[in-house]
């Protein structure tokens, strides 16, 4: 009997143990985005994207971005962006930049998916971090008026001071093009954790909800584009609700 407690008990020292030096999974912040694969030579944009979220243990986080972009030609979009964030119970903070770029590999319509991929490179300000990388596929396709939109992404990180796994995030999105002024449809987000050792279902992060999407011209080559998403958590290792904002002026 005292060999069975003591087996016990070391196993829960071993489990313990485990989850506090397992390396911590990176969530899709609340104001995460849809990135599409087409690009438009010569646009530039001032792009804003705001997020909040309820967490499990009934706290709440905001994420705040604020970004300047340029279509180089008319396959390659990059954008800068400076990155703020709320922790539960702390001030808004700086919490890193970042270096987006989107290439278009097919022409627009030209066959039944068109595909991009994405190379985005963010440096925190926690230092210890190293650099956070961004980079895969992104499709599209369309039945009609309606579009939509999948990207397999992996994220990992170099040159950080503590352990990062390199997970495989996704997004998703179908709308109905209803008219330029006002679209709806629903966005998804999530990862599966590390991306070559899934991790349990119920540590994994899915959220799904109903989105709206408009674009209101405010002269010839400017307009003000935006969508919204009420997204709500499927997994006891999702936040619970997340409402998130994107505009963008293109000039």
């Amino acid at each position: 009997m005292r060999k069975k407690r003591i087996a016990n008990a070391s196993f829960v020292l071993c489990s313990a143990l485990t989850t506090w030096l397992a390396p911590p999974m990176a969530q899709a912040g609340p104001n995460d985005y849809i990135r599409t694969p087409t690009v438009e030579q010569g646009e530039k944009e001032i792009d804003f994207k705001w997020g909040t979220q309820k967490n499990r243990d009934g706290t709440n986080e905001a994420a705040t971005s604020i970004g300047l972009g340029y279509g180089v030609n008319n396959w390659w979009f990059t954008e800068v962006y400076a990155k703020y964030k709320k922790a539960p119970g702390e001030a808004n903070a700086f919490d890193a930049w970042e270096w987006e770029n989107r290439f278009q590999l097919t022409e627009t319509g030209q066959y039944p998916l068109d595909v991009g991929f994405l190379l985005e490179i963010e440096r925190p300000s926690d230092r210890s971090e190293g650099y956070e990388i961004t980079y895969g596929p992104l499709l599209q396709t369309e039945w009609g008026k309606l579009q939509a939109n999948f990207n397999l992404l992996v994220q990992k990180h170099v040159k950080a001071s503590v352990p990062f796994d390199t997970e495989l995030h996704y997004q998703g999105q179908i709308k109905y093009r209803h008219s330029e002024q006002l679209e709806w449809g629903a966005q998804a987000f999530g990862s599966w954790g590390q991306w070559n050792r899934w991790s349990p279902t119920s540590q994994q992060q899915h959220k799904i909800g109903p989105a709206l999407f408009g674009k209101i011209r405010t002269g010839t080559q400017q307009a003000i584009k935006w969508n919204a998403g009420l997204l709500r958590g499927t997994t006891a290792g999702t936040p619970q609700n997340t409402f998130r904002l994107q505009t963008e002026f293109e000039f």
